[in-house]
C-alpha cells in the first residue's frame, strides 16, 4: 500500500500583511513587483479588512499601505509611551501620621494590616487609621524601550464579525483564519463529512503564550493586584490549545484527533509534523494545522525586553546614527541589527491525503511530504543555538534530492528562513545553510525572511512562512529583505541568495521551499513544501494519467466556489463560522452497534474495527 502524500488544499489567517487567501499578505510582501490591476486588488482588500467607506485613491492608498506590517505600536493595543505600572514607596518617617481613609466593610482585607486601627461605622462603611505608614504603592506611567510590531492591519478586528464575548483576541483571530481557509477550500465540509468517517478529521494548531490579554491568562494574573474579581472564564481561555478547541466545538464539530504541540517559534512545524505523520499513517484523512498568536501585550513585550532580545528605539537609533530611527524598519534579519520584533498573527492551511484530494477535486496548492523536527543536545544557554537545525535542514535537503533528484535541490529550492533579526541568529543560521549548501553542491540559495514585513508572530512564525511559500509558487516572486541595506558582514552569504528587493522565480510552481525554524529554547524544524506543480507529476505518477484527467473535472466546481467566495471576501463578507450551541452532541445523539459507533448528524459512523498491531493473548486451556 502506497504511503499517502499530505497535499494541501487551502489556506487561510491574517497578519500584519492582510488577509492569507488568495495570497493577500503575500502580496503586500512584494508590492514593488505588482502590476496596477494586482495593485488595486491587494488595495481593495486591504480596505475592507479595515471597514465601510474606505477609500482607494492617492491618499486612501497611502493609510492603507502604512497601517500594515510592522509599525508603531497603537490602537487597539497600548501606548508606548504611557504604559501603567505599580511603584512601591518608602514613605519617610516625616510623612505625617496618623492617615485615615473609609472603605464598604465588604473589602476589607481578611487580615487586617498591624498598623490599621478599624472602626465600623452604622452606615456600613469602615473608618481606618493607619498609625505608621511606611509604605505605599501607587501607579505610575513609564515609557517602553521597544516601539514598534507586526500589527494586525489599522482599523481591523476579528471580533467585529460574529459574537467573540470574552475570547481573547488570538481565539478570535483563529476563527477568522479557520473560516477563511475553509471557504477558500471552495469544498463544503459536509460534502466532506459525507466522504470521510469523523474520526479520519485531526485538527492540530493551539498557541505559544497563554493568551495575556485580560479574557485569557492576563485577566487571571492580573486580576487581585488591579483590586477586581477573577473571571470564571479568563483562566479556561487561556489554555494554549483553545485555538484549536474552538475549531472543534464551534467551527467543524470535530471529534477525530486533536492535539496542541508546543514547540516556541517552531510550533506550527510541529503541528504540521503530527498531521504530516497521521496522514501517513492513515489514521486521518482531512487535517486542519492552526496556530494564533497576539503576544502584543506590555507583559509579552516587556519580558523579551528584559532579556535584550527585542530591537529597541535606542538600539535602533544607536544602530541608524540617529535619534528617530523608522520603527518600519525593526526587522533586519540577516542585516546590521540589534534584535527580532514581535508579530500578531493566525494561519490555518488544510491538508487532504493525495487519495482524497483526487476524488474531492480538491485544490493543490502544495504537499508537504515530511517535517524534521530535533531538539538542540546539550548546550550552555537554554535560549541559545543548538546543533538541531543542523539535523532538520540537512535531512529535509535529503529528502527534496531523494524524490526529486540533484536538479531539483540545487536549482528549484529556495528558503524560507527563520530569520528572526537578531546577531546571533543571522551569525547561527546562515552557518547552517552554507554548510548544508556546501555539502549538497547548491551554489547559490535564494532565501527569503518574511519577518522582515510581519515581524515574529511566534508560534506562527511558520504559518507566517507557509503562507509566503505557497504564494512564491503562485506567483513567483521571492520577498526580499528591505529593511537592510545590506547583509552583515559576518553572515555566511557565499551559497546564500540575499537580496534586499524582490526577485522572480523561474518555474516557481515546480520548485520546492524549505521552511525553517529555530524554537526558542531548543526546538528546530524545516519542512520541504513542494510546489504545486511538482505534487500533480507526483500525482500523476502516483494514480495515473486517468486520475488527473477526473480530478481536473471535479476540480472546475470546486474552483468556481473558491472564487465566489474571493469576491465575497473583497466585499468584506468573511462569513466567519461560530457554531456556538448548534446540534450539540450528547448521549441520546451516539448510538452503539456491532459494527461502530453512529453520531447523530454524521452520514458515516466510527468505525470499532480498531487496529491491533500485538495479537490476541493465548490463554491456557
Amino acid at each position: 500500500m502506497k504511503t499517502p502524500l499530505p497535499c494541501i488544499v487551502a489556506m487561510g489567517g491574517i497578519n500584519a500583511g492582510g488577509r492569507t487567501s488568495f495570497h493577500h499578505a503575500y502580496l503586500r510582501t512584494v508590492w514593488d513587483a505588482l502590476n496596477p490591476d494586482q495593485r488595486a486588488d491587494v488595495l481593495r482588500g486591504l480596505a475592507t479588512l479595515r471597514g465601510p467607506d474606505v477609500t482607494t485613491d492617492k491618499a486612501g492608498e497611502r493609510a492603507l499601505l502604512e497601517g500594515t506590517l510592522i509599525r508603531r505600536i497603537t490602537h487597539p493595543h497600548y501606548d508606548p509611551d504611557n504604559l501603567p505600572m505599580c511603584r512601591n514607596v518608602d514613605l519617610p518617617a516625616s510623612v505625617e501620621a496618623p492617615l485615615t481613609f473609609t472603605l464598604p466593610r465588604r473589602e476589607l482585607p481578611a487580615a487586617i494590616p498591624e498598623h490599621w486601627q478599624v472602626e465600623m461605622q452604622e452606615d456600613g462603611q469602615a473608618r481606618i487609621t493607619v498609625t505608621r505608614p511606611k509604605q505605599v504603592r501607587i501607579t505610575v506611567s513609564r515609557q517602553s524601550d521597544v516601539k514598534s510590531a507586526g500589527q494586525l492591519p489599522e482599523g481591523f478586528d476579528p471580533a467585529r464579525y460574529y459574537n467573540a464575548r470574552f475570547q481573547p483576541r488570538g481565539t478570535q483571530m483563529a476563527l477568522f483564519a479557520a473560516s477563511d481557509a475553509l471557504h477558500q477550500m471552495g469544498i463544503a465540509w459536509d460534502r466532506i463529512l459525507a466522504h470521510v468517517a469523523p474520526d479520519q478529521i485531526g485538527v492540530y494548531g493551539g498557541t505559544g503564550f497563554p493568551p495575556t490579554q485580560a479574557e485569557g491568562m492576563g485577566g487571571t494574573m492580573q486580576a487581585w493586584l488591579k483590586g477586581e474579581r477573577v473571571s470564571s472564564k479568563s483562566l479556561a481561555m487561556g489554555i494554549n490549545s483553545m485555538p484549536a478547541d474552538f475549531i472543534n466545538a464551534y467551527v467543524l464539530g470535530n471529534v477525530g484527533e486533536s492535539s496542541c504541540a508546543i514547540a516556541a517559534c517552531a510550533t506550527f512545524l510541529y503541528n504540521l509534523r503530527d498531521a504530516v505523520h497521521a496522514i501517513q499513517a492513515g489514521r486521518v484523512r482531512v487535517a486542519m494545522v492552526i496556530n494564533a498568536e497576539a503576544p502584543i501585550t506590555p507583559e509579552i513585550v516587556e519580558g523579551f525586553n528584559a532579556m535584550g532580545a527585542l530591537a529597541t528605539q535606542e538600539r535602533l537609533n544607536k544602530l541608524d546614527g540617529t535619534e528617530n530611527s523608522d520603527p518600519r524598519h525593526s526587522s533586519r534579519p540577516f542585516g546590521e541589527n540589534c534584535g527580532f520584533t514581535l508579530g500578531e498573527s493566525a494561519q490555518a492551511i488544510v491538508l487532504m491525503d493525495d487519495a482524497l484530494a483526487l476524488e474531492l477535486g480538491a485544490q493543490i496548492l502544495g504537499a508537504v511530504p515530511d517535517v524534521y523536527t530535533h531538539a538542540d543536545g546539550f548546550k550552555r544557554s537554554i535560549s541559545g543555538p543548538g546543533v538541531g537545525n543542523y539535523l532538520t535542514f540537512a535531512r529535509a535537503a535529503q529528502l527534496v534530492r531523494d524524490m526529486l533528484g540533484d536538479e531539483v535541490l540545487r536549482n528549484r529550492t529556495f528558503i524560507m528562513a527563520h530569520g528572526s533579526g537578531t546577531p546571533q541568529n543571522r551569525v547561527t543560521e546562515s552557518r547552517i545553510f552554507h554548510r548544508v549548501a556546501e555539502h549538497f553542491g547548491v551554489e547559490k540559495w535564494p532565501l527569503a525572511a518574511v519577518k522582515a514585513f510581519y515581524g515574529h508572530s511566534i508560534s506562527v512564525a511558520s504559518g507566517d512562512q507557509m503562507a509566503s511559500a505557497l504564494g512564491v509558487f503562485e506567483h513567483g516572486l521571492l520577498p526580499g529583505i528591505p529593511t537592510i541595506d545590506k547583509v552583515a558582514d559576518d553572515v555566511f552569504a557565499d551559497h546564500l541568495d540575499i537580496r534586499t528587493g524582490t526577485r522572480t522565480l523561474e518555474q516557481a510552481g515546480d520548485s520546492v521551499a524549505l521552511l525553517n525554524s529555530k524554537g526558542f529554547g531548543g526546538a528546530n524544524a524545516t519542512a520541504p513544501v513542494l510546489g504545486p506543480g511538482l505534487t500533480r507529476a507526483l500525482l500523476r505518477q502516483r494514480h495515473g494519467e486517468a486520475a488527473l484527467a477526473a480530478w481536473a473535472s471535479r476540480h472546475e466546481v470546486v474552483a468556481t466556489a473558491s472564487a465566489a467566495y474571493r469576491e465575497r471576501a473583497q466585499a468584506g463578507e468573511y462569513e466567519v463560522i461560530y457554531r456556538f450551541g448548534e446540534t450539540v452532541l450528547d448521549d441520546e445523539q451516539v448510538t452503539l452497534d456491532g459494527e461502530g459507533i453512529g453520531l447523530e448528524g454524521y452520514p458515516q459512523a466510527v468505525s470499532l474495527k480498531v487496529p491491533n498491531p500485538y495479537g490476541k493473548l493465548k490463554t491456557e486451556g
